[in-house]
């Protein structure tokens, strides 16, 4: 990267935070015209379009940036999180499970994973995943409260989702 891109990058970053999400999407279109190459442009392009409910387009540019890096680990975990938003669980799994082949300590990546598990009614499974994610870090408040949760359904049948 180029100490332009990374200059408009902060910049989209602190209207993003800023609540300004149509100017932080154009300057980041303006930072892919410029650096058609830029990962990180994409995918924070992409997660700011997740943010704001057009997960089918940030998914386009989630694949954008895996075409460019096929492995790049915040890529597959935002694509993986959009898909299960999607309720397309198998496919965030394989999204997850390349994260974890590369990075077998990454919390997020495994309590991801839990969750898409838990959707599809696997939680027995599920717990597992969120237990190995709490013994990566302890403190992850995500992992913590779905292993809870999924106990929860598993002493009351009666209630269905995770989440």
């Amino acid at each position: 990267m180029t100490a332009e891109s990374d200059h408009m990058l902060s910049q989209a970053y602190e209207l993003c935070e800023d609540g300004n999400y149509t100017e932080a999407l154009k300057l980041y279109d303006s930072t892919i015209q410029k650096f058609p190459q830029n990962i990180n442009a994409l995918i924070d392009k992409a997660a700011t379009l997740q943010n704001l409910g057009r997960v089918k387009q940030a998914i386009k540019l989630y694949d954008k940036a895996l075409n460019i890096d096929s492995g790049n680990l915040d890529a597959l975990i935002n694509k993986g999180s959009a898909l299960h938003t999607l309720e397309k669980y198998s496919e965030a799994i394989i999204c997850y499970d390349k994260v974890i082949n590369v990075d077998k300590k990454c919390a997020m990546a495994i309590a991801y994973k839990g969750l898409s598990l838990g959707e599809m009614g696997n939680l027995q499974e599920a717990i597992k995943y969120f237990k190995k994610s709490l013994k990566i870090d302890k403190d992850y408040d995500l992992a913590d409260l779905s292993k809870k949760r999924v106990e929860e359904l598993l002493k009351n049948p009666g209630k269905s989702k995770i989440q």
